[in-house]
């Protein structure tokens, strides 16, 4: 049986451009007539096959650019997309969202749906789910057709492209830093499953930091949430049953509805106990006492994701050039309030 063979592959080895091998397939009066015949050949040959998320990708330009989202209900998604939306207007390019709801079903049907839609390139963060399952086989079908696509925030070590991610550990150890110097002992750490990569780096940067301060790692100071149907049950029985007198939570949403359960239990914020989460939305602006806080700068991973993406689409790979790709780290960070102890 005759290997697939991609898109890619085939202009490596003929040594032309992907756009080259997309124009001669499609017989384009752009390319000779001797290159046609070759590329033809070899696809043939190697029996190529154009996927339909690719297909419907490359057939026309059309100044649009896709981008799925896993949750509009998180503050720092919406900014993102603002910043997207801002990069891409002003350089003449259309924004198309889709929310996956962290569904990997609804992630590979929005990117399919888009590219029905002819969009150019995909600006996305991964759903729960697909994290979760481990299939990247959609993203790495859109990589191998030479399909430019950005991830951002939660992104996937085995797929090649480019991505937009924030110094989440090391933000994690200046927040938990923090308050060992307010003098803090014992501080909790509310969190998702491992398998969200930005909650793991996260427990690493808390972890690292207790290290560091001479204190032990605590597993019963770690409350794991679900990432959909929070039960404020679940921290309200954490807060009754532990002993802890500061926490880091990796969303708002989770710092609010635990600072709610410690008030409840009668405890003083921050004197008691000293809460910082991440994200700097009206949550965390609003809330009683005002949340001490992480700012994400989505807005601005917004942008440098949408620059990213029309870079590579306005620049296309000659057939001499290796394809490259970078990752951009934002720098977060820390807004003090009235959670925490100002030293």
């Amino acid at each position: 049986m005759k290997r697939k063979i991609t898109l890619k592959q085939i202009a490596r080895e003929l040594e032309v451009s992907i756009s080259t091998v997309s124009k001669a397939l499609k017989d384009s009066d752009e390319i000779s007539t001797d290159t046609k015949q070759k590329v033809k050949a070899f696809a043939k040959l190697y029996n190529y096959r154009p996927n339909k998320i690719a297909l419907s990708l490359k057939n026309r330009r059309t100044k649009n650019i896709g981008v799925v989202i896993p949750d509009i209900v998180h503050h720092f998604f919406t900014t993102v997309f603002r910043g997207i939306e801002k990069y891409a207007n002003q350089h003449g390019y259309n924004v198309v969202v889709c929310v996956s709801d962290e569904s990997y079903e609804k992630e590979v049907f929005n990117m399919e749906l888009l590219a029905n839609g002819s969009i150019d390139g995909f600006i996305m963060s991964v759903s729960a789910e697909t994290q979760q399952k481990n299939n990247f086989s959609h993203l790495k079908e859109v990589m191998e057709q030479g399909i430019p696509l950005v991830l951002f925030d939660r992104v996937i070590d085995e797929i090649e492209c480019d991505k937009v991610v924030m110094n989440d550990e090391e933000i994690a150890y200046e927040a938990t830093a923090k308050m060992l110097a307010e003098g803090k002992k014992k501080i909790a750490l509310v969190t998702t499953e491992s398998y969200f990569n930005v909650s793991e780096k996260r427990a690493e940067g808390y972890k690292k930091a207790l290290l560091d301060h001479n204190i032990a790692y605590d597993e019963k100071l770690t409350l794991v949430l679900p990432f959909k149907g929070i039960e404020e049950t679940y921290i309200e029985t954490f807060v009754e049953n532990e002993s802890f007198d500061g926490v880091l939570c990796v969303n708002e949403i989770f710092a609010v509805l635990f600072m709610g359960a410690v008030q409840k239990k009668g405890l003083k914020i921050p004197e008691d106990v000293s809460v910082i989460g991440f994200t700097d939305g009206l949550l965390s602006r609003y809330s009683t006492p005002a949340l001490t806080t992480i700012a994400q700068h989505g807005d601005k991973m917004g942008q440098i994701a949408a620059k990213m993406l029309i870079e590579k689409l306005e620049n296309e790979i000659g057939f001499h050039e290796e394809e490259v790709y970078r990752t951009e780290i934002i720098e977060a960070t820390l807004i003090e309030r009235g959670s925490t102890i100002n030293k």
